[in-house]
């Protein structure tokens, strides 16, 4: 292990941050947009790997009518006075903390800052310098819900940190580094391999693997890196960062050397349950809706998974051999199923450490007051404890290979 210091390839930092992930629920399509009719969500939590030339069991689609059973990127998004004017309800804390408070706990070591943040009701957000944009904040509180964030990941790959066939990888670059704690997994499973990882705000910790560095570095932007150089580039939780993210995707395929693979990991914004337990007017249907009206209003989708936006821009890059592996990850305690349980507590727990990290800026885009954002915060806290709603949300994990003739 060595202590580092993240290095900057900007004179102006900014980068993807991609460790950030809000509850979901979502759509895949393999040609069109949208349509209007919403496919059925799948009973499985999971759907197994499917080629490129098929189709996948798709979330219900975005841009689709509502209903109880399945909740929707078009609920209608209810204004901020609803949440001031709502009564409180009954306490109904039924909180389930059966993993106990160790197996809940961050232990990552967050550096010092080194760069100017803009600060929004005394939290700090990445300074918006050139195009990137970060919705999350970057203090240590949200990178606490970024690293149960990461185990939550894991668990929902059955213990993997990545799903695509890598083999020997000799350099490896991961986009939108967050916390580092992806990076540094991956450098200690593979100590010959040359690690970067990228992100805007040098939030990672200095005490590294000897093969791993970070960079202060813009995604957003032409990469800098020598084309063909990386076997191997991870790619999670950017929704509402990208602009272009066909553009993106090929900056991807550049870097890769011929035979390299790409992995892209994105959640929809939008929750459901199969029972009929989510009403749309409850605080959680309506986190989905939050994030998509507030991407509208500063130019970002967080409706990657939705619009089957990986596999197209893998596609449209050149990539070939694309699989994609779609997760249905329930949130809190609620099913009876011991594994699904464990994911959905730790699900629950991510946004639980920092719900006001997750929305605190799409909200103040959208014009609500610190009020408004509080008693909403305190509505959805209760339902997520109450375990009366069995909510889940999609997860898709697309990867890809360059030809080797490329």
């Amino acid at each position: 292990m060595a202590d580092k210091q993240p290095e900057s390839k900007l004179s102006a930092p900014a980068s993807e941050k991609g460790e950030a992930s809000a509850t979901a629920g979502a759509t895949v399509q393999h040609s069109e947009p949208p349509a209007a009719t919403p496919a059925p969500a799948p009973a499985t939590a999971e759907a197994e790997p499917t080629a490129t030339t098929g189709e996948s069991s798709a979330p219900p689609q975005a841009g689709t009518a509502a209903t109880t059973t399945s909740v929707t990127a078009t609920v209608t998004a209810l204004p901020p006075e609803h949440w001031t004017e709502a009564p409180a309800g009954d306490s109904d804390d039924d909180g389930d903390s059966a993993l106990g408070e160790d197996a809940l706990s961050s232990t990552a070591s967050i550096s010092s800052t080194i760069l100017k943040y803009r600060t929004i009701h005394g939290r700090t957000f990445h300074s918006e310098i050139g195009n990137a944009t970060y919705w999350g904040t970057n203090d240590e509180r949200h990178s606490e819900s970024l690293d149960v964030l990461h185990h939550l990941f894991t668990l929902c790959l059955d213990g993997e940190i990545y799903a695509a066939p890598v083999k020997d990888p000799k350099k490896a670059l991961d986009i939108g580094t967050g916390t580092g704690i992806w990076a540094m997994d991956f450098a200690d499973k593979w100590p010959g391999c040359e690690v970067i990882g990228t992100d805007i705000s040098p939030i990672q910790p200095t005490w590294v693997p000897p093969n791993l560095k970070f960079e202060i570095d813009d995604c957003t932007q032409p990469w800098t890196f020598e084309a063909g150089s990386f076997d191997y580039v991870h790619i999670r939780y950017l929704q509402g960062c990208i602009a272009d993210w066909y553009a993106f995707f090929r900056e991807a395929y550049k870097a890769l050397a011929p035979g390299g693979w790409l992995e892209s990991h994105e959640a929809s914004p939008n929750v459901f349950s199969d029972d009929d337990t989510l009403p749309p007017t409850s605080a959680i249907a309506q986190w989905g809706p939050l994030f998509v009206d507030g991407g509208k209003a500063i130019g970002r989708s967080f409706t990657i998974v939705d619009e089957d936006i990986q596999r197209k821009a893998m596609e449209e890059a050149g990539f070939v051999d694309i699989q994609e592996k779609l997760i249905k990850v329930p949130s809190g305690g609620w099913p009876a199923d011991p594994k699904q349980r464990e994911i959905g507590i730790f699900a629950q727990h991510a946004i639980e450490t920092d719900v006001e990290g997750f929305i605190l800026f799409m909200t103040t885009v959208l014009g609500w007051s610190r009020e408004q954002v509080t008693v909403y915060i305190a509505h959805l806290r209760r339902e997520l404890r109450s375990l009366k709603h069995h909510v889940c949300y999609w997860q898709k994990v697309v990867w890809g290979r360059k030809p080797e003739t490329a």
